[in-house]
């Protein structure tokens, strides 16, 4: 329409052909002014958007190694271009949470679960519930959990499983933690922490064989520690393995040497003298 008027205007007043390119022109500029304008709230947007996920990522990976104070900047920088960056608050949350700073931590995280989140709102769910496991709130962590499990994208489901099993185990349920040690490992059966406790309840219910099974893949999957050493040394006793006991035996003096399970074991070996 702008340019319809002003082409009117100069063929009325009798202005050649070149003043019709001046008008394009000048029409052209006010019109591609008006885009960058409108694009640039968006674009301004997407920038700052993008330099909160670098600033959480950038905190989560200085938190990995131990670097508190420059998490803590990170994730602050975050925060001050997104006070409600579900992540960023989330990061504050584990920051105050291997300080010991419980109270604060729990604040961080009630923050991170009411504001946006950039990735997955299960993370954090699954981060507050282990919060609340590692204070010995059940009953709490339990609803969180259930909440991960519960969405099919989230990569990390089969942890989740894992804990809901270790609150089953801790209110006496152990039906409900067999049940979930189990599921976890159908997602990810080289999960290590759900085959070494899987392991402990088989060998508890005299399922010798299938405990074994368990010790074997935790023992593929991860370091030993002395709690799998220990049922190492029952289940080979049980299948009368001497050489594959004296394994378990010589790793679990030596390299732990100071724990209640070598000392349980020494219990053990003098009861058998006895």
């Amino acid at each position: 329409m702008l340019l319809v008027r002003m082409a009117g205007l100069f063929q009325y007043s009798g202005r050649t052909k070149s003043c019709w390119h001046v008008c394009l022109s000048f029409a052209l500029l006010v019109f591609l002014t008006a885009c960058v304008s409108s694009g640039g709230k968006k674009t301004s947007t997407f920038n700052r958007q993008k330099a909160v996920e670098a600033n959480v990522k950038l905190g989560m990976a200085y938190l990995q190694k131990g670097q508190r104070d420059d998490a803590v900047r990170a994730f602050s920088k975050a925060l001050e271009l997104d006070p409600n960056a579900a992540e960023a608050n989330q990061g504050m949350a584990l920051v105050h949470q291997v300080s010991g700073e419980f109270k604060a931590a729990e604040s961080r995280f009630k923050r991170a679960l009411k504001g946006r989140s950039a990735f997955s709102m299960s993370g954090i769910e699954f981060s507050y519930g282990r919060f609340l496991l590692e204070r010995n709130r059940c009953p709490e962590a339990l609803e969180y959990f259930e909440r991960v499990r519960k969405d099919f994208k989230y990569q990390r489901r089969h942890e989740a499983l894992f804990n809901i099993g270790r609150c089953a185990g801790r209110a006496g349920d152990t039906e409900r933690a067999l049940a979930s040690y189990q599921y976890a490992l159908s997602l990810n059966n080289n999960y290590a922490p759900a085959s070494l406790e899987l392991a402990h309840m088989l060998f508890d219910r005299e399922n010798y064989a299938g405990a074994k099974n368990n010790l074997d893949s935790y023992s593929r999957n991860s370091r030993q520690s002395a709690r799998s050493l220990l049922l190492g040394i029952r289940i080979e006793r049980i299948f009368g393995n001497k050489d594959k006991e004296a394994s378990y035996v010589l790793a679990l003096k030596n390299l732990h040497p100071y724990s209640k399970e070598y000392l349980e074991y020494q219990n053990l070996v003098k009861k058998r003298a006895q």
